[in-house]
């Protein structure tokens, strides 16, 4: 039962006392596993690209850009480091000495390999008293060094967002996973005004530390590649919050008596994306980056996706303004093998089955979407999600990326499908969301809000559920128009542990 003090609550949040219910209904119930036909593989969901296609696509995009298109980068980026640093955090609740570890353990590496880290100059003016540079120093000092990297008394990491965090040493400069950002902005999404427009998706009390870093050092940026940064940040909405509840399903209530509301996950930024009015809007990851000399086959690849997405919107929106006229059946045909052709998909026996009016309207719902162009890499062991077909209610076949928890992994053949996968998620996509009539789509009208999931967390000790919604490029994309491009593992670099930065894809030249 609600009481006044958490009516008032979901007052300030924005939510109203039915979503809560409904929330709560959703815990009981679950979500329904969703039907996987088969993994996505070349030839079968994902388009190889041949260099004379990267060619074409890449020159389809730059002309476009030219001629006045309105693009920009979308950066989920709200996420603090704080899981990047789990290795040094455990460390710092129980230390001992690293004579007593093997070498491949996460804290000796780190402290052998320090001086390969961006952010140690930064460490070595902290820990002045300490010679740093001295590798028998730095591992009797592993405790001061840690907690001067992740205190508020010394680089504060510990507090900071990835996007803040150092990844990239220059010989004039240190670059921030954010700074990365606009580099990479400024070598595709440059406008034909002269501006890249990127937007990136903050924390609240992260704001004035992303200002404070895009002032200091966008100007170095604009200067060095002849751009104008027009940079935008929003936060994740209020009322996109869940209700937490205990293993009863009851709502879960912290140490005073109030109730707990956890962020919905990156799903609920489909209100911000919502919000953008860019025609192509490209989505990448904060910790996706590489330094400058590694950038060319970013860049390229980039350019092509948005060049495949643009051409696929001058048909579709072509074939929906034929469809708008009244065509005939062999406009229906020829729709139906651009439908196989282009994006893969078989229509289902109810559409082949049908009168030629109910196809046309079916053929007119199916176009008329907003669009996505996916990058797909290699699956290497990577966690994380990928590309799938799954059957719609409607027996329309559809590409989905999923997560393996939306995966009854329990079922053998849903299994199966999991384990046959090729290909695996980077989250790097290009984004179309105006249609044939240059009237932009409200995005939220295609997600498919039965393909959220619960997972178990704890509050202080005590478990809990938490109920997660659809995410940004799964459920809440399920309902666009979807096409998955084979891209190169070189273009997939993330940092998801603090050694990750190790890896040559982040270092020097």
């Amino acid at each position: 039962m609600m009481t006044k003090k958490d009516l008032h609550l979901l007052e300030q949040k924005g939510l109203s006392e039915a979503s809560v219910k409904e929330q709560i209904e959703r815990f009981v119930s679950g979500f329904k596993p969703l039907e996987v036909l088969r993994p996505a593989t070349p030839g079968d969901g994902i388009l190889q690209l041949t260099p004379e296609n990267l060619k074409k696509s890449t020159e389809t995009y730059k002309k476009t850009k030219e001629e006045g298109l309105r693009l920009s980068k979308f950066v989920p980026a709200s996420g603090a480091a704080t899981r990047m640093f789990k290795d040094l955090y455990q460390y710092l609740e129980e230390p001992v000495p690293l004579k007593g570890l093997p070498f491949e353990h996460p804290i000796v590496r780190f402290c052998e390999q320090l001086p390969r880290f961006a952010f140690f100059p930064l460490l070595v003016d902290k820990l002045r008293e300490h010679n740093l540079n001295n590798v028998h120093v730095r591992k009797s000092r592993a405790v001061a060094i840690i907690s001067a990297l992740l205190s508020e008394e010394g680089l504060n990491y510990g507090f900071l967002p990835k996007g803040l965090v150092h990844f990239h040493a220059y010989p004039d400069a240190l670059r921030t996973a954010m700074e990365e950002h606009l580099v990479e902005g400024s070598l595709f999404a440059l406008g034909s005004d002269g501006l890249v427009n990127i937007h990136f998706t903050i924390s609240p009390e992260h704001e004035e530390l992303f200002k404070k870093q895009l002032y200091e050092h966008g100007p170095e940026i604009e200067n060095q590649f002849e751009s104008g940064l027009n940079v935008t940040f929003s936060f994740q909405k209020p009322h996109t919050d869940t209700l937490a509840v205990a293993p009863d399903n009851s709502p879960f209530r912290d140490e005073k008596g109030q109730l707990l509301f956890r962020p919905g996950g990156h799903g609920a930024l489909i209100e911000n994306l919502n919000e953008q009015d860019s025609e192509i809007i490209f989505i990448k990851n904060i910790d996706n980056v590489v330094p400058l000399h590694l950038l060319p086959t970013t860049i390229d690849y980039k350019m092509a996706l948005g060049g495949l997405l643009l051409d696929l919107r001058q048909e579709v929106f072509g074939y929906l303004q034929a469809l708008e006229a009244g065509g005939g059946p062999a406009l229906i045909e020829t729709i139906s093998k651009f439908i196989r052709e282009r994006f893969f998909a078989e229509l289902p026996q109810s559409f082949i089955q049908s009168s030629h009016e109910a196809q046309a309207a079916y053929l007119q719902h199916y176009l008329n979407r907003p669009m996505r162009v996916c990058g797909m890499v290699r699956n290497e062991g990577e966690p994380g999600g990928g590309p799938f077909w799954i059957r719609e209610d409607s027996g329309q076949e559809s590409l989905q990326i999923l997560e393996s928890s939306q995966i009854d992994t329990k079922d053998p053949h849903q299994a199966a499908q999991l384990q046959a996968a090729t290909h695996f998620n980077p989250v790097d996509l290009v984004a179309s969301v105006y249609d044939y009539k240059g009237k932009k789509f409200d995005l939220s009208r295609f997600t498919d809000p039965e393909t959220g999931f619960i997972s178990n967390k704890t509050y202080n000790g005590k478990d809990l559920k938490a109920l997660e919604l659809p995410g940004l490029w799964n459920g809440a994309m399920a309902n666009w128009l979807t096409l998955f491009v084979e891209v190169p593992i070189e273009t997939f670099n993330p940092v998801k542990t603090v050694n990750d930065l190790l890896r040559p894809q982040h270092q020097p030249e």
